[in-house]
């Protein structure tokens, strides 16, 4: 079959990939047919298989993505020993730290995986993509040069749940503030202090953390008593104090570890400071030691072990406050005799 001039001048004739419009222009050697069959089959299907090959694409990168979380959700915490890793708080940990790495994975692969499809589907219609990838590229460099502090704030969110530096329900000091986390995202953490203020600091002003709820914790007690006491007796009264709550059923599972009286840790005016230490879990360092509290009372009062106290010393009478220039009175209505004698 010959090609008429008038064929070889049509777009999608002359276009050797586009096997559609050669085959009805083939058929039918009308050009009108093969440009609807361009319009009509060719790019239409085109535009099908790649958003149908970006979905299979997204559905394979999440069932990657999704393996990849549950592996990571059942190792093995870091800093962590082995009779704790296994405790119930660390696992929850764990599983929370991969789904949320899990879900942060999934949005990036996402956004690529369509961006690429988005871009495929425009050369596919016919396009020039060119100019547009270059506007895209000039456009990134602007946002990344006027969003700096979000940025920022993104990637320290993510390395902060990657190194599972606190989550939810931990009690952190972030510098500026201090208080229970209520909720970890990419941008912002929320917590709430203990009068009940919630603050929202942002991940990328965050240049400290100090957790106080994880893996374990420690209830440190420093117990004043005078000077005349016997330390020994103090020592074995804090250690059977101590070793009595460890062995209590109650706090088995807020004290870890056999309590331990470190001694004298410094001297003050009022006596002598004793130090005792109890290791116990996330969130009991502050139960345990109001509990510590009120047993070292109670068996000091009944050993007749004094916990000394600051008293108040007055060296001489209070100095009277400045009276006003144009009063001629004291303090007890009387006129002032410096005052009487002046004015006669």
């Amino acid at each position: 079959m010959l090609v008429t001039a008038d064929a070889t001048e049509n777009p999608c004739w002359a276009d050797s990939d586009n096997t559609i419009c050669r085959l009805v222009h083939r058929w039918t050697d009308n050009d009108t047919l093969a440009e609807l069959s361009d319009l009509l089959l060719a790019k239409p299907l085109a535009i099908l298989v790649l958003v149908l090959a970006g979905v299979a694409a997204r559905w394979l990168v999440n069932r990657l993505i999704d393996r990849i979380t549950r592996t990571a959700a059942a190792g093995t915490v870091p800093g962590a020993r082995a009779a704790e890793a296994i405790t119930p708080i660390l696992h929850e940990r764990r599983e929370q730290r991969a789904r949320s790495m899990g879900s942060l994975l999934k949005n990036i692969s996402t956004i690529v995986i369509f961006t690429v499809v988005a871009f495929m589907v425009i050369a596919t219609m016919g396009y020039n993509i060119g100019p547009l990838l270059a506007s895209a590229g000039i456009l990134g460099v602007a946002l990344g040069f006027g969003a700096q502090s979000l940025v920022k704030d993104f990637i320290s969110g993510i390395f902060m749940i990657l190194e599972d530096q606190y989550g939810v329900g931990d009690v952190v000091d972030l510098g500026d503030a201090t208080g229970t986390v209520e909720a970890v995202s990419m941008r912002v953490t929320r917590l709430r202090d203990v009068n009940g203020t919630v603050w929202y600091v942002r991940n990328g002003e965050i240049l400290r953390v100090g957790n106080q709820s994880q893996n374990w914790a420690r209830t440190v007690l420093d117990v004043p008593v005078g000077y005349d006491v016997d330390l020994g007796e103090v020592r074995a009264t804090l250690h059977e104090v101590a070793l009595a709550l460890w062995q209590d059923p109650a706090w088995s599972g807020a004290v870890l570890e056999e309590p331990e009286v470190w001694g004298v840790e410094r001297w003050t005016p009022e006596g002598v400071v004793v130090r005792v230490v109890l290791k116990t879990a996330p969130m009991k360092q502050w139960e345990v030691a109001r509990e510590m509290r009120e047993l070292i009372k109670e068996r000091f009062d009944s050993l007749g072990i004094e916990i000394p106290y600051a008293h108040a010393a007055a060296y001489g009478a209070p100095p009277l406050p400045t009276q006003d220039r144009d009063s001629d009175r004291d303090q007890d209505g009387q006129q002032d005799p410096d005052q009487a004698s002046d004015a006669g």
